[in-house]
């Protein structure tokens, strides 16, 4: 899955930065490069699930990016936080 664009809104970045300390692009370098991603659920609206997006940022930071996946292959972002180890260690192994 490609993803073609980032949808943000404000108090989601926000969220990232003060809870997270999760910058925008950090976020961004996951996502246009070649991320692992899972379905985690369906979404309440018809063809809005939720994925998951397991990457490294261009930093080196491990990330797991939460978002919701819109027409046209945009990704509209939830969340996203350090991965945890045994995210990692399953990341790494696939």
């Amino acid at each position: 899955m490609r993803i073609r664009r980032v949808v943000w809104q404000p108090e989601i970045e926000d969220k990232l930065y003060h809870k997270h300390k999760v910058l925008v692009e950090e976020v961004e370098d996951v996502l246009f490069d070649a991320p692992r991603i899972r379905f985690v659920e369906k979404g309440h609206r018809e063809g809005e699930d939720l994925y998951a997006a397991y990457g490294q940022s261009a930093s080196g930071r491990w990330l797991i990016v939460f978002f919701v996946l819109k027409a046209e292959r945009e990704a509209l972002v939830i969340s996203a936080r350090d991965m945890e180890r045994k995210e990692r260690r399953l990341y790494a192994r696939k």
